[in-house]
């Protein structure tokens, strides 16, 4: 299935990674709700990966039929239903991803902060921009260096210690 540039992404980052079995059972409940999730009746062409095992990538091809508030509030459950089924957090935005060696890693701000003031991240460390809107932007500024992210404005103060 082909998608549009423009349409719609939502990304949740996962407190720690999904086993492989995990991953597996999450995909096909996805898949799943995919396969049915609508909009005022209208079928929305959607789709749901699941980077890393650490994020979980809704997209919706705004082409064919957009997203409403109820249709978001239904995708929202859906992730609930996965936090309280694994034991995860997939709404906290002070955790901090980020890659090292084709690893990704997850920190709470604080813990980024004192990461970042003993250099074991610096300005070209790769780290997710979990605000992206489109599945253009998420495929060309998700994952970016620091220096060239929004994370550079949160901690310009340990970055240039």
């Amino acid at each position: 299935m082909i998608f549009s540039p423009q349409s719609k992404v939502w990304i949740y980052q996962s407190s720690r990674q999904f086993t492989p079995t995990e991953a597996a059972e999450i995909q096909q409940k996805l898949d799943a709700f995919t396969a049915q999730w609508t909009a005022h009746g209208h079928q929305l062409k959607a789709k749901a990966e699941i980077p890393y095992n650490f994020f979980i990538v809704l997209t919706v091809d705004q082409d064919a039929a957009s997203a409403t508030g109820c249709s978001i509030d239904s995708s929202v459950r859906v992730i609930k239903e996965i936090e309280n089924a694994y034991g995860v957090d997939l709404f906290n935005r002070f955790n901090m991803a980020y890659k090292i060696d084709d690893k990704v890693h997850v920190a709470g701000k604080e813990d980024f902060e004192t990461l970042i003031s003993i250099k074991q991240i610096g300005p070209q460390t790769i780290v997710f921009n979990n605000l992206v809107q489109t599945l253009a932007e998420f495929e060309d500024k998700w994952e970016v260096e620091l220096e060239n992210s929004w994370h550079k404005n949160i901690f310009a103060e340990q970055l240039s210690a």
